[in-house]
């Protein structure tokens, strides 16, 4: 695989493994949120949080758009959502597999 494409991965993998980030993806599951409205949802600061959104507008993961005098996210391709759900699907059989094999102690 080129480097570049190697590279381009690892970027937004990085802006993924990042429990703050993920909340704030997750609040963008339904659409379209403030910061104003993000801020509260995760129980952050607002520095704090519009450092997480410069992070994952860098990885191009999100787009943010002045209405007024507020900042407005948005994820900018939804199938982001099928990656954390495949993340979630990963784990939940793990557990299982360590389920089971508990049982069988």
């Amino acid at each position: 695989m080129e480097e570049r494409a190697i590279q381009l991965k690892s970027e937004v993998l990085k802006a993924l493994a990042q429990p703050t980030r993920l909340k704030i993806l997750e609040l963008l599951r339904n659409g379209e949120r403030c910061i104003c409205e993000i801020v509260p949802a995760i129980n952050g600061e607002q520095s704090n949080i519009s450092r997480h959104i410069s992070v994952m507008q860098k990885s191009h993961l999100i787009t943010t758009r002045k209405d007024g005098v507020k900042v407005m996210v948005k994820v900018r391709d939804p199938r982001i959502f099928e990656i954390l759900d495949t993340v979630g699907l990963f784990l939940k059989t793990q557990m299982q597999e360590q389920s089971r094999l508990m049982r069988a102690l």
